[in-house]
């Protein structure tokens, strides 16, 4: 099977030759695999048969940017979102968020009509002939999305948007709306131009560390009609969706379901993220991708990775329905050698049927 047949067997619970494989290392654990015996010219999609490519347009306010400090060790910008943001240059971390252009309504209506469909949020010719590359490679070739909560809290942050959502909630939903109507905007016109999408990646971090960070009704009332939107477009075309959202959101996957997800990921272990149990319970009308534990990965005891490969694929992957991928991303405690290891185990423990 090709990297789409496989992917989308998987995303649509049919039977498949063995597990797809994807991930997602911090740039930090690429430059150390560099060192440990990654060759120098290949990149670990290539070397370890990632079989996603992905693809965008910019769906930010389109403001302009500047560099607003740069030290040794750390640069702060301000965005295309107005977002004041500080990223180390040598370590693994997210993003620090410092300070935002929008802060009130009353800004947002300065800047909203920025937030519409143009032209120039798509790459004609880069993206383009990168687009029909990964095609002829059959990979699964997606169209990738920041939407939601996730997408206006690097607008207004999260304090921000929460009581948003809480004091305003008229105004969080039009931000809500008129991000899913951009996505899809861009979406269609990427399409239309000549990108060939065999699926929809769609990225809205709900959860924290034990919970979701807002309310089950909030969701329901402010951002579930927008998810749901979005689902029945890719649907229209036929696209799979597949919904990123970090955290713990173990009590959201029914609404996710309901709103049309047809895969969640990456499933956070020390969120509270637990792979056997959504399948057995939610195996049936949904897809999974990831769960695997980074911290098992780093251990010391090889036998530790390899329990947690095994044990997790032996559920995961029954009747498919199950694509590989760390429970987030894969951080520089993980050797080359062990991170090796791992994409072993995952070809060992994700055929099917025996098949190599």
């Amino acid at each position: 099977m090709t990297s789409r047949e496989r992917v989308l067997g998987a995303l649509r619970r049919e039977p498949i030759d063995k597990v797809p494989i994807h991930d997602s290392p911090w740039f930090t654990a690429v430059e150390r695999w560099h060192k440990e015996g990654l060759p120098p010219d290949a990149t670990p999609e290539d070397y370890f048969g990632y079989e996603f490519a992905a693809f965008s347009a910019d769906l930010s306010l389109q403001l302009p940017q500047e560099t607003v400090e740069e030290t040794d060790d750390y640069t702060v910008v301000r965005n295309a979102n107005g977002a004041i943001v500080m990223n180390f240059k040598a370590a693994t971390s997210t993003p620090e968020y410092r300070g935002f252009t929008v802060t009130s309504r009353q800004v947002w209506n300065e800047h909203r009509d920025r937030y519409t469909y143009n032209d120039s949020r798509i790459d004609t010719d880069k993206g383009l002939a990168g687009n029909r590359a990964a095609r002829q490679r059959g990979l699964f070739c997606h169209y990738a999305a920041a939407i939601g909560y996730d997408k206006t809290q690097g607008i207004l942050g999260s304090e921000n948007l929460l009581m948003a959502m809480a004091m305003e909630p008229d105004w969080a939903e039009e931000m809500f709306a008129m991000g899913i109507d951009l996505a899809i905007d861009a979406g269609e016109a990427m399409h239309r131009g000549g990108y060939h999408f065999d699926g929809v990646f769609a990225y809205d971090d709900n959860g924290y560390r034990n919970t979701t960070l807002f309310s089950p009704d909030m969701y329901r009332r402010l951002l579930m009609p927008h998810h749901a939107r979005l689902c029945r477009w890719a649907h229209e075309h036929n696209w799979p969706v597949l919904l990123h959202s970090c955290g713990c959101v173990r009590d959201r996957v029914a609404d996710f379901i309901e709103a049309g997800f047809d895969c969640l990921q990456p499933l956070e272990v020390k969120a509270g993220m637990d792979l056997i149990a959504l399948k057995r319970q939610y195996g049936d009308r949904l897809s999974f991708m990831g769960g695997i534990d980074v911290r098992c990965m780093s251990h010391p005891d090889p036998a530790v990775i390899e329990r947690e490969i095994a044990e997790k694929f032996a559920v995961a992957k029954q009747g498919s329905g199950y694509i590989y991928h760390s429970d987030h991303s894969v951080p520089d405690n993980v050797s080359f050698q062990q991170y090796q290891r791992v994409i072993e185990l995952v070809r060992q423990h994700g055929c099917y049927d025996g098949v190599a």
